[in-house]
């Protein structure tokens, strides 16, 4: 009988090769190759196609509820990042580095789904005692949560055939494995077909499945990313392992939208919601220093007002240094190379470094005008007003453009106190304003709105 031959998986990407590269063609990372038996298909010489011709049904014919049956987890934060609660049927993947909170909080919500539905929480990295013990200490107690340790997959849905949980809880995917498999648990094909058989278990018992996904040092779920297109929700646990705050954010979800975020704070007894992410990271704003200002960004749904603080300083080094944290870098180069050109600031010689208070990121161009605010105050050692709030993109030829929901943002800065807000001239088109008892200062360039800060 002649030797089987192994095959070279990529571990990034999945490129399979008949010989090992220290190099793969596909995505090009270097020694990412792990050698493995490839999966036999059947020697019969009659090869059987199945008839599921039946199967085809007009759409018309089907039956389909207007809105998905959703069940609430206790957490709000949660609900609102799933769209509303947890569909009946759906599989979704909670991602994160390791210790930053994610065990914790299925844990937790298994004491409010454990009240109306049965729960089967696998895990394959604790005993059974290490879950009670951390169960204990979070006060989960539920008289319908059922505990099993395994990480052979093939088992699991075994199980959840035979008992028909209501919710399954998988913690996490990478020790999950498939026997008849020769690669290690973890690898690319194991998380693949694993997460293959988990999701036919789900979807042919209408059974929701939460599965737990550690995050690499290269920022991807699970090693590749070869899972999120199998499940139907994607979230990202982030947060700082020195700072007590978590942000969940929705990546992908087939059941709501796909920018909503939900803000924790990590306790001694488990996730505490913060229903007001504003107030959280404006608390202990200094009232007098130079290199500060608020912006209001939109995170889904909701406007969340966060402060921007700017430090510019002589440099000690021939090449100046550039540091940015919660914003992006190129974005920041963009607005000092604009401050330089437009308005004759000079930073070339100056050490330049950026920070987002709270751990929280920035990722939308309403940012640009407070950042640019931020690093104009410290340079020139002006005090932003502390009553004053700014948002608006800036462009090129230093315009200020417009951005979306000017007046649910003015509605949050109202509400948290503040009194004056430069924003874009064009920013107010189609905005219905009245009732805001703000004062509102509208610019056309990034000049325009220096002036009106400092006045």
């Amino acid at each position: 009988m002649a030797k089987q031959k192994s095959i070279y998986v990529c571990s990034s990407c999945g490129y399979e090769s008949p010989k090992w590269n220290g190099r793969c063609p596909d995505c090009g990372e270097w020694n990412t190759f792990e050698e493995s038996l490839p999966i036999m298909a059947s020697t019969s010489a009659s090869v059987s196609m199945r008839d599921v011709s039946e199967n085809i049904v007009d759409i018309a014919s089907i039956s389909a509820d207007k809105r998905e049956t959703r069940w609430k987890t206790g957490l709000k934060e949660l609900d609102r990042v799933l769209g509303g609660g947890i569909v009946k049927g759906s599989l979704t993947l909670i991602g994160g580095e390791p210790g930053i909170g994610k065990s914790t909080l299925l844990l937790q919500i298994c004491q409010t789904l454990g009240g109306e539905h049965t729960i089967l929480y696998v895990s394959g990295e604790e005993s059974l005692r290490q879950i009670k013990l951390r169960a204990q200490r979070l006060g989960v107690n539920s008289e319908n949560l059922y505990l099993l340790s395994e990480t052979d997959c093939e088992a699991i849905c075994s199980v959840i055939v035979k008992e028909e949980p209501e919710i399954v809880i998988i913690d996490s995917i990478q020790t999950m494995n498939i026997s008849s498999l020769s690669s290690a648990s973890g690898s690319v094909t194991q998380v693949r077909e694993s997460t293959n058989l988990l999701m036919k278990t789900a979807k042919s018992l209408e059974i929701p499945m939460l599965i737990v996904g550690h995050v690499n040092k290269d920022g991807a779920i699970a090693g590749p990313k070869v899972m999120e297109h199998i499940v139907d929700c994607v979230l990202y646990f982030e947060g700082q392992k020195n700072m007590p705050f978590r942000i969940l954010r929705g990546i992908k979800n087939r059941y709501g939208s796909t920018n909503e975020i939900g803000v924790f704070e990590m306790l001694g007894n488990g996730l505490r919601e913060v229903e007001n992410p504003s107030e959280m990271l404006l608390s202990g704003r200094p009232a007098d220093a130079s290199g500060c200002c608020v912006a209001c960004i939109i995170e889904g749904s909701r406007p969340i007002l966060a402060e921007v603080q700017g430090l510019v300083t002589k440099s000690a080094f021939n090449v100046p240094r550039r540091t940015a944290t919660g914003f992006d870098y190129n974005r920041m180069s963009i607005l000092i190379a604009v401050l330089e050109k437009r308005l004759g600031y000079y930073f070339g010689g100056l050490d330049v470094y950026l920070n987002v208070v709270g751990g929280f990121d920035i990722n939308e161009p309403a940012a640009d005008l407070p950042v640019a605010l931020a690093l104009f105050s410290s340079l020139t050692d002006k005090v932003v007003p502390p009553n004053v709030i700014s948002f608006g993109e800036i462009g090129l030829a230093g315009e200020l453009r417009g951005v979306s929901r000017t007046a649910q943002r003015l509605r949050e800065a109202e509400r948290l106190g503040f009194e004056r807000c430069i924003l874009p001239h064009s920013s107010l088109k189609g905005e219905d304003t009245t009732g805001i008892n703000l004062e509102i200062i509208c610019a056309n360039t990034i000049k325009e709105a220096f002036n009106a800060t400092m006045r």
